[in-house]
């Protein structure tokens, strides 16, 4: 099998800036907090479109973002948040904080070489339901003009980049759950390339919504553990009956080392290898075998010059449905091998943190990116809580369950699937200048 060849002499690229607004917290720091500590962000659902036909829904939880509002926060102002989508308003929250915690002086900085890209899986869907209502229940004149602006999957990065003056290279993925994970990827490449000193990358989602959670519900893929929500996502567990959909944004600002070190940015870790591939294979299930998977794990490890027995942690896509984790599973036993088995000296660790903040669509790769960071600059792994009965197929593996564990790690690796077949890898290395 042919592998793709990464730049011989490429920059280093370095991570430099976080921030996060998820279920388990406002900003990076309290995120990275409740993936530590084991704490759960799921809840029973809220919202008043969930009271229409209130005795049809099968799913009456999800990982919804409660009290934050943008313009307490400091966003925006009340006009803006009437003309902007949630994605994109989680979007600009994780933005600025990001932003902030990379100590940049926008004064000193040329905006030409400054740019961004941002992964949505579904864009603004709450937009495009409620106007779906104005328009049965009003008529088409009544519709907001600002719908089309609000809707569209580019909102986000195209109301971040006019935001920051961010005039370089700026675009957005939509690969469902792989999004972010592609955008962060492509943000790495724009960076070796030289197009670029400074890319703000990451990923933004408000999916649920009346549509979304029918639309999932009807496909029997979100657990329906209604009595137990903090119990319902159980990655890897052989009790597991769905994932449970979740809402969230994480941004990080990319830099090349050069441009990080002439201006004293602190370094947070470094982004080693990037790869993406596809199953070909169905567009909703993965392939079973985990081929497609296994060739993003390898492409990346190939990318970033790295052998499998380097990796020390996995940030499992690992979603708590009884396909996917299977066939998670399968591409990384193929992939590390012996590695992979917990009775191997120095062996590999696996987790999903999706056991705590659930299901955030084309966010994920990119919130779970702040798990691999703190892991190889803390040396802590978070673990798989609800893991209280593995699934025998997975004996063997170390899937930390429960409680983080405390251990040094050098590279780790984030890994993302999507529906379409979408596979993407990205490799975390701790800096050490």
């Amino acid at each position: 099998m042919s592998l793709p060849v990464g730049p011989s002499n490429a920059s280093r690229i370095v991570i430099t800036g976080m921030g996060a607004v998820t279920n388990l917290g406002v900003g990076a720091g309290p995120t990275w907090a409740g993936m530590r500590e084991g704490r759960s962000g799921i809840g029973t659902l809220e919202g008043e479109e969930f009271a229409r036909h209130s005795g049809h829904w099968d799913v009456k939880i999800a990982g919804q973002i409660r009290g934050w509002d943008p313009v307490a926060a400091g966003i925006c102002d009340t006009r803006e948040a009437r003309r902007t989508d949630r994605f994109s308003l989680l979007g600009l929250g994780a933005a600025d904080e990001a932003f902030k915690h990379s100590g940049l002086d926008f004064s000193k900085i040329d905006p030409d070489r400054c740019g961004v890209i941002i992964g949505s899986g579904i864009g603004g869907i709450k937009t495009i339901e409620d106007g779906m209502w104005v328009l049965i229940e009003r008529g088409p004149e009544r519709i907001s003009p600002f719908t089309v602006p609000r809707l569209m999957a580019n909102a986000a990065a195209g109301n971040i980049s006019i935001k920051y003056n961010l005039r370089g290279p700026a675009s957005t993925h939509a690969t469902a759950c792989a999004s972010s994970g592609h955008a962060i990827g492509d943000a790495m490449h724009v960076l070796r390339r030289g197009e670029a000193d400074i890319m703000l990358a990451g990923g933004a989602e408000a999916a649920c919504t009346a549509l979304c959670i029918a639309s999932f519900m009807t496909m029997r893929a979100l657990s329906a553990r209604n009595d137990a929500p903090t119990k319902a996502s159980r990655p890897f567990d052989k009790d597991r009956d769905g994932f449970v959909l979740s809402e969230g944004a994480a941004m990080f600002v990319l830099e090349t080392e050069e441009h990080a070190k002439k201006r004293g940015a602190t370094i947070y870790a470094e982004l080693v290898g990037t790869a993406n591939s596809s199953d070909a294979s169905h567009i909703t299930a993965p392939d079973p075998e985990g081929s497609g998977a296994a060739r993003s794990m390898r492409w990346a490890l190939r990318d970033a010059k790295l052998n499998s027995d380097q990796i020390e942690y996995v940030n499992a896509h690992g979603t708590s449905t009884p396909l996917g984790d299977k066939a998670e599973v399968a591409a990384v036993m193929r992939v590390f091998g012996e590695h992979s088995k917990a009775s191997s000296k120095g062996h590999l660790m696996m987790s999903s943190t999706k056991s705590m903040h659930g299901h955030c669509l084309g966010a994920s790769g990119a919130v779970e990116l702040i798990a691999c960071i703190h892991a190889v600059r803390d040396g802590i792994i978070p673990p798989t809580i609800n893991l209280d009965n593995a699934d025998p197929e997975f004996d063997g593996l170390d899937l930390i369950p429960h409680t983080a564990r405390e251990r040094r790690v050098r590279y780790a690796m984030n890994n993302t699937f999507g529906f379409g077949g979408h596979n993407v890898t990205l490799v975390v290395g701790r800096y050490d200048g």
